[in-house]
């Protein structure tokens, strides 16, 4: 599910993160990629990381963590509670900055907080239920979820 931000959005965005470097580092990249999510984290990837390794024919680095990061965190209640608190409350700094601060804690999957802070604008752009259930492996060829690998 390809998600774009409009620069309406981001400049919103850049508002409530003001003081988080990492978050106007992402921000910067999504306004450079005219709000493209994908886009803007394979760019910011290749920054911090160098050169992307090559993923197989049909794969993506951005599917690839999206897949994993499912696994992570779609069974965290934890996580789930703050994107619910966040949803009540949109535009809250502590709560987004938490949300994020939080991925970045996670032991699976250790990410730089400017990455983290595309995956939390993802998940709230598409919504973390649709994004748990639409990332769920499918056993059905004819689904639009990932399929089993």
């Amino acid at each position: 599910m390809a998600a774009q931000l409009t620069i309406t959005e981001i400049d919103k965005l850049q508002q409530v993160f003001q003081d988080y470097a990492p978050a106007q580092k992402a921000l910067a990249t999504l306004a450079a990629q005219d709000g493209r999510l994908e886009e803007s984290f394979n760019e910011l990837c290749h920054e911090e990381y160098g050169t992307l390794p090559q993923m197989p024919t049909g794969k993506s680095l951005w599917g690839v963590t999206l897949k994993n990061l499912r696994q992570e965190l779609c069974g965290d209640d934890s996580f789930r509670t703050k994107v619910q608190e966040y949803s009540k409350n949109p535009g809250s700094t502590p709560l987004l900055t938490g949300l994020i601060v939080y991925l970045v804690g996670m032991a699976g999957l250790p990410l730089d907080p400017a990455i983290a802070t595309f995956v939390v604008l993802y998940l709230l752009k598409v919504g973390f239920n649709i994004f748990c259930e639409y990332t769920e492996a499918a056993v059905d060829q004819d689904s639009r979820r990932i399929p089993h690998d």
